[in-house]
């Protein structure tokens, strides 16, 4: 498990040796994000890499969002790409040592980028970090669990197992609307804490 540690994690940012780095928002979030009227809301985004997320909520008027990852070199380099936002919002740490509480957690890529053994853990972090009627959305790999990654798949079933005693089941579909390396490999999600 300590594989994937921030040593792991800087090292694949500083090689470039980033995968499931596609560049931009991916189109499922960014249609999600789009029908958000609230601009207030305090949002999380976990294991946020390259923070395109971060990026285009920004852009939309989105002033309270907040990433975390323990690559150092992601967030540095998010925050020389990423220049309006206050550096505080940037946060190098480890996600389940998180002391906050947001209205939104945003998934994509964090989730099946940990060790299967800690999902259970990602689970009761989601929910302690969310406020009342706190949401997490995004997207979930939808592939055979596989024992080598990142990343490391899963299936309906298994999500509902995991989340459904922490979590109102909103939606946990095949994601419509994927980029094309990505069609028919992923669910979108929207879980509401129960």
């Amino acid at each position: 498990m300590m594989k994937f540690n921030k040593a792991y994690w800087n090292k694949r940012y500083e090689t470039q040796d980033i995968g499931w780095d596609v560049g931009t928002i991916t189109t499922p979030l960014k249609a999600y994000i789009d029908q958000i009227e609230n601009k207030t809301l305090k949002i999380l985004i976990p294991g946020a890499g390259n923070a395109y997320e971060l990026e285009y909520l920004h852009q939309q008027g989105f002033s309270n969002v907040y990433v975390v990852d323990i690559a150092e070199n992601a967030i540095e380099s998010s925050k020389q790409r990423i220049k309006n936002v206050p550096a505080n919002h940037f946060l190098l740490n480890d996600f389940f040592d998180l002391k906050n509480s947001f209205d939104l957690i945003i998934e994509q890529t964090f989730f099946c980028a940990l060790d299967p053994v800690l999902r259970e853990n990602y689970v009761q972090k989601t929910h302690e970090l969310l406020t009342e009627k706190g949401k997490a959305i995004g997207l979930l790999f939808d592939f055979p669990l596989t024992e080598i990654g990142p990343p490391f798949g899963g299936d309906k079933e298994d999500y509902l197992k995991l989340f459904s005693p922490l979590f109102k089941i909103k939606t946990l579909e095949t994601a419509y609307n994927s980029i094309k390396p990505r069609k028919d490999k992923e669910l979108f999600f929207i879980f509401e804490k129960k």
